[in-house]
């Protein structure tokens, strides 16, 4: 049975032994029957019939191809097929033997005979896998990477049966973690349930355990944090099984197992902003999305592309990305999605017009900006040309062609901005108020985000890409914290406030409890199997400029609205003289186009427009409020 051997001398020893099985069956049961009967049998007057017996064994084997199958993966059904064939041959022999007067025993002799068989060729099948697997968990893999499985149901068994099936992958799972009482200290193919998902961290210092799969792919999101963060304790590398709902099939699970996300790292249930009625919001209208390549846009753009718009429109001036976008909405929707991409910015107002002019969007979602904000601060007339000129742009082509609706992107760094990029996100939210007053046939809305995980400039890639490098974590001050929400988060709200914009409003999500920076890059650490201090550390480096401890998403003056969704609340506009807005926004275009503006000069104009644009070190009273001054930082090389 050597699966080394070739097809043919394969099937000849198989054939061999199942003969010599079917054999020995047929003389043990014909010489047990015959001394109880106190006769004693002669073996030549049996030849005859177990040559026919064997024939008709050999014959259905081979017309029914048993042996094709490879034992060593056999399951139940391949069992049942051995046994059932056996049993068909016996019947069949036994039938011929009568027939042709060579039947020298009872009848009943037959149908013990081909029991015992039946039987016997069923139980050397399993014998031989059992062999086989003990043989591959005690010896080949025993060297290899030590699993401990965390979910001993359907998903942890197929895994395990995986990897018996595939001793090159260079795993050796040495037992399963799962909460179910009934499963405790038995066994699952010889692989031990050693505990509950609590004795994780005592499971793999006792069992020298070096990596650690979730398979509990019907998991809340809540039981998912909870065994994450015990996981997180062992510093052991940590593997998750997707929800049931994104495994397409259930084949090649080892495949599906990934790393933890930053949905997952967040530890909350996804907040579900909209619903279907609202997602229909889209269907058959022609929809502008700026920045569409982008984390954000890129999801705005699956997200409506799902719901049969009229038309997607796609504008970005990054080409790779929106290239990248352009094919994987084509491969996904061939023939029912009208999409078409423009590589063009949103600086350039005749172009923007001309395009809105050609393609009558119902809807405009403005996602394009600059969003860094240390690079912003070295070029503030760049961050105000994109930013904010880019938006003026964009919301008078979109009053100029009267799109129905305008939804801008901001940012909590817009609330009291300390930066030049939360300062010109802030002029973008006066824009929009501005154009809603002068437009009747648009209605404008601003949707405010905290931090977005896993989008461009998030953290999580950052903290991802230092981990892989070994290189050392670098996270601004050990009180930092930041309000988290995810992209498809993100990408709903968007969406809510286009269904519910009526016109100046600025959308803010509850977004729950905020995260400690440096408790997320621990955590991260912690489940790349590393161990702070010893294989990678963790350095502040104080807040940059511009930089708070912690971000707002309202201002004082704008007071908060329920909505009909509990998670949305609205920020009421606040009063501002927009003639005065209006002269500011042409002065502050002269300048930022001047040859040598200075950085000092455009952030002292900015300051002029936005009065709660304050830095930190113009602020009194600033170590009272709690803030955190860069002068304060700790030292660049203090690690933990």
């Amino acid at each position: 049975m050597n699966t080394t051997k070739t097809p043919f001398t394969r099937n000849l020893a198989l054939y061999l032994i199942d003969s010599a099985i079917v054999l020995l069956s047929y003389l043990l049961t014909w010489f047990s029957i015959s001394f109880a009967d106190g006769v004693i049998p002669k073996l030549s007057a049996a030849v005859p019939g177990l040559c026919i017996i064997l024939g008709v064994f050999t014959a259905c084997f081979s017309l029914l191809r048993v042996n094709r199958t490879i034992w060593r993966y056999a399951g139940g059904i391949d069992y049942i097929l051995v046994f059932s064939v056996t049993c068909f041959s016996g019947a069949i022999s036994c039938l011929i033997l009568v027939l042709i007067g060579l039947d020298p025993v009872p009848f009943i002799f037959n149908v013990y005979a081909a029991l015992i068989s039946s039987a016997a060729m069923t139980l050397s099948r399993v014998v031989y896998r059992e062999l086989v697997n003990s043989s591959f968990r005690t010896g080949v893999n025993s060297g290899g990477t030590r699993l401990l499985i965390v979910g001993a149901g359907v998903a942890g068994s197929r895994i395990l049966e995986e990897i018996r099936s595939n001793p090159s992958c260079g795993l050796f799972p040495v037992g399963f973690a799962d909460d179910n009482m009934q499963k405790l200290r038995r066994s699952i193919h010889g692989v031990r349930v050693l505990g509950k998902t609590e004795d994780i961290p005592a499971i793999a210092q006792a069992q020298k355990i070096e990596l650690i799969y979730i398979a509990i792919p019907s998991a809340t999101t809540e039981q998912r944090s909870r065994i994450v963060d015990l996981c997180a304790e062992t510093k052991i590398p940590v593997k998750i099984l997707p929800y049931y709902a994104e495994i397409c099939d259930s084949t090649d699970f080892i495949g599906k197992v990934r790393d933890i996300t930053p949905e997952e790292l967040l530890g909350r249930e996804p907040i579900k902003v909209a619903d279907e009625e609202i997602l229909n919001f889209v269907r058959g209208k022609t929809v502008v999305i700026t920045g569409g390549g982008g984390s954000i846009g890129s999801e705005l753009s699956r997200q409506i592309a799902s719901h049969q718009p009229k038309r997607l429109i796609i504008i970005d001036v990054y080409e790779n990305n929106a290239y990248a976008l352009q094919q994987e909405l084509l491969a996904k929707y061939p023939d029912t999605l009208d999409l078409v991409v423009y590589i063009a910015t949103v600086c350039d107002y005749k172009k923007i017009n001309a395009l809105f002019a050609a393609e009558k969007p119902d809807i405009v979602l403005h996602a394009a900006a600059h969003k860094h904000v240390p690079l912003m601060e070295t070029v503030p007339d760049e961050a105000v040309k994109n930013n904010v000129f880019g938006t003026y742009n964009t919301a008078m082509a979109a009053r100029e062609n009267k799109v129905g609706k305008f939804i801008l992107i901001s940012t909590d760094k817009a609330v009291n901005p300390t930066n030049i990029m939360g300062a010109t996100k802030r002029m973008c939210e006066m824009i929009i108020q501005y154009a809603d007053t002068i437009s009747p046939d648009t209605s404008y809305a601003a949707v405010r985000f905290g931090n977005v995980l896993g989008s461009n400039g998030s953290v999580i890639p950052l903290f991802k890409s230092q981990i892989e490098q070994r290189h050392d974590v670098t996270v601004t001050h050990p009180d930092m914290i930041r309000y988290f929400m995810t992209i498809p988060e993100a990408s709903q709200l968007v969406l809510t406030a286009s269904a519910m914009a009526k016109g100046g409003e600025i959308f803010v999500l509850d977004m729950g409890k905020p995260v400690k920076i440096a408790d997320l890059a621990k955590k991260m650490i912690q489940l790349s199997g590393l161990t702070i201090g010893q294989d990678i550390n963790i350095r502040y480096i104080g807040l940059r400029p511009g930089e708070k401890l912690y971000e707002e998403l309202l201002m004082s003056e704008e007071g908060l609205r329920k909505t009909l969704n509990e998670k949305i609340f609205i920020g009421s506009p606040i009063s501002m003289d927009y003639a005065e807005f209006k002269k500011q926004l042409s002065e502050l275009k002269l300048l930022v186009n001047e040859d040598g503006v200075t950085p000092e000069a455009v952030e002292a104009k900015m300051k002029e427009i936005v009065p709660t644009f304050i830095r930190f070190g113009d602020m009194e009273e600033s170590k009272k409020s709690g803030d955190f001054l860069l002068s304060d930082a700790p030292a660049a090389n203090v690690v933990l």
